[in-house]
C-alpha cells in the first residue's frame, strides 16, 4: 500500500477546511486517485469512489464529513498526538476509513467511501446522497466506541400573539410577554403529556429547552408579539412532524388564553433525526469486537441520521468529543492519538472484510 496514513492526516489538518472545503477535497481525490481508484465530485460536493468485488454481495457504505467549524487551529506534533482543527473531527476518522477503503481484500459486494462536505453547516451533500446499502459505518471521535444510537436535534420557534395597546392602558391591549409566560410554563409539562416518545433504554428522555426569547418594539407599548425559540433533542420514534403536531396540540390546551404558533427552523434539508441501530446486529457485533470498544450511543447528532433510515447505520472513530480537562473536538485543543487512528482503521478493515470477504 503506497498510502501512508500519517503523512495524509498531518497534510489534511494543515489544510484549511472551516469556510471552503476545496483544497481538502483535492487532497482526498488525489489521494484515492494516486491509490488506483476513481473518484468523482457530484454536484453536492460529495467525494464517492466505489470498489467492487468479483462476486454480487452486500454493499457497505463508509462515511464522513471533510469541513471543520471554524476558526482553523494550527497543526502541532508531540509524538503520538496530533493537534489542530479536523485532528478527530473529523480527519482522524476519515484517515482511518480511508485505510479500509484502500486495504481491504473485496472478492463480492460493493464497498462505497462518500465523502461529504458540509456536516458542520446544513449537510446538503448527505441530503444529495442517493446510495442504498446494507451497511453503514459514520466516522466521528467515538474514542473507538461503536455509537448505534443518537439523539436528534430540532429547533424551531414559537410565536405568541397579543394585541398592541398603550403601556398606560394595558387593559386594552393583550400583552404577549406576559402570554409567553404561559408558553414557558406549558414547556415544563411537554415532557409529561401522555403521547410523549418512552424514555429511551440508552438515550433516555428527550428535552425541550427554550433558549432564546424576542418580545416587543417599544418600551411604552403593550407587545403584540413574543418569539421563543426552542431546543429539541428527541429520541426514536419521534420526528421533526410527529414532534411538530404534538406541540401544536400541548400549547391549544395550555395556553388557552393567546394564540400561539410554532415553526421549524427553515433549512433546505431534513433535520438529523434521532436514529438506532440494533446492538446484537452483526455490524455493531463485527465492529465492537475489532476495536474493543462498547457499544453506546453517541452524544451530538450527526448525518448518520440520514443513513438510518435505509440500513445498519454506526458511529465510529479514533478521538473524543471531549476528556477530563474539557471539550475537544470543536476546540482549540483539538487532537487525536495517531495510535488510535491506526487501530481504527484496523477495526473498519476487518469489520468490512466480515461483509464482503
Amino acid at each position: 500500500m503506497g498510502f501512508d496514513p500519517k503523512s495524509f492526516l498531518e497534510t489534511a489538518v494543515q489544510t484549511p477546511s472551516t469556510e471552503d472545503v476545496s483544497a481538502m477535497r483535492e487532497l482526498l481525490v488525489s489521494t484515492i486517485e494516486a491509490e488506483g481508484f476513481e473518484a468523482r465530485v457530484d454536484d453536492a460536493g460529495n467525494t464517492i469512489s466505489t470498489r467492487e468485488g468479483d462476486e454480487p454481495g452486500p454493499h457497505v457504505v463508509l462515511n464522513t464529513h471533510i469541513d471543520t467549524v471554524p476558526p482553523h487551529v494550527e497543526f502541532s506534533r508531540d509524538g503520538d498526538t496530533i493537534r489542530g482543527r479536523g485532528s478527530c473531527d473529523a480527519k482522524g476518522p476519515l484517515t482511518a476509513l480511508l485505510v479500509a477503503f484502500f486495504t481491504t481484500e473485496l472478492e463480492r459486494g460493493t464497498l462505497t467511501l462518500a465523502i461529504t462536505p458540509d456536516e458542520e453547516v446544513l449537510s446538503l451533500g448527505a441530503a444529495a446522497l442517493d446510495i442504498s446499502a446494507d451497511a453503514y459505518i459514520v466516522g466521528e471521535p467515538t474514542n473507538l466506541d461503536v455509537c448505534n444510537a443518537a439523539k436528534g436535534r430540532f429547533e424551531g420557534t414559537i410565536t405568541v400573539h397579543g394585541e398592541n395597546a398603550h403601556a398606560a392602558e394595558p387593559q386594552s391591549g393583550k400583552n404577549a410577554v406576559s402570554g409567553a409566560g404561559q408558553v414557558l410554563r406549558a414547556l415544563e409539562t411537554f415532557l409529561d403529556r401522555d403521547d410523549a416518545p418512552p424514555v429511551h433504554s440508552e438515550l433516555g428522555a428527550a428535552t425541550l429547552t427554550p433558549t432564546m426569547i424576542d418580545g416587543g418594539t417599544a418600551s411604552n407599548q403593550v407587545p403584540a408579539e413574543c418569539e421563543i425559540t426552542i431546543d429539541r433533542r428527541s429520541v426514536p420514534p419521534e420526528t421533526a412532524a410527529s414532534f411538530t403536531n404534538s406541540l401544536e396540540a400541548h400549547l391549544r390546551e395550555h395556553v388557552p388564553d393567546f394564540e400561539c404558533s410554532f415553526a421549524l427552523t427553515e433549512r433546505p434539508t431534513p433535520f438529523l433525526e434521532a436514529f438506532e441501530t440494533d446492538d446484537d446486529g452483526k455490524l455493531a457485533q463485527t465492529l465492537a469486537a475489532a476495536s474493543g470498544g462498547e457499544i453506546r450511543p453517541f452524544s451530538a447528532a450527526t448525518e448518520a441520521s440520514y443513513f438510518a433510515t435505509d440500513a445498519p447505520t454506526v458511529v465510529f472513530g479514533p478521538g473524543v468529543l471531549a476528556d477530563d480537562e474539557g471539550a475537544v473536538a470543536h476546540a482549540p485543543r483539538e487532537y487525536v492519538q495517531f495510535s488510535d487512528v491506526e487501530a481504527a482503521g484496523r477495526a473498519v478493515t476487518e469489520t468490512v472484510a466480515a461483509f464482503l470477504s
